[in-house]
């Protein structure tokens, strides 16, 4: 293949770089957010909140209240079938 041929697309050393400390940065944030969900995780336990359920009400809060319903409703009844309530 010859040296003039030209590609679909051109690396830059500078454009390669800004692409990777990006990418660098994006992780450290990660991971400072990480450690901060942790440390309230452990703030909510220390007052005595259960941070399973409290995991469990976030993700519900999260979806669409029509499919929360409709779920719940679903497990009631398969709960009531089996006479667990």
């Amino acid at each position: 293949m010859s040296d003039d041929k030209k590609t679909d697309y051109d690396v830059t050393a500078d454009e390669l770089t800004q692409f990777v400390e990006r990418a660098e940065h994006l992780i450290a944030e990660k991971k400072d957010i990480t450690e901060q969900e942790k440390e309230l995780y452990a703030e909510a336990k220390g007052r005595g909140y259960d941070t399973k359920i409290l995991k469990k009400v976030i993700a519900l809060r999260a979806r669409d209240p029509n499919d929360v319903a409709e779920e719940e409703a679903v497990l009631e009844m398969y709960k009531k079938a089996l006479k667990m309530s």
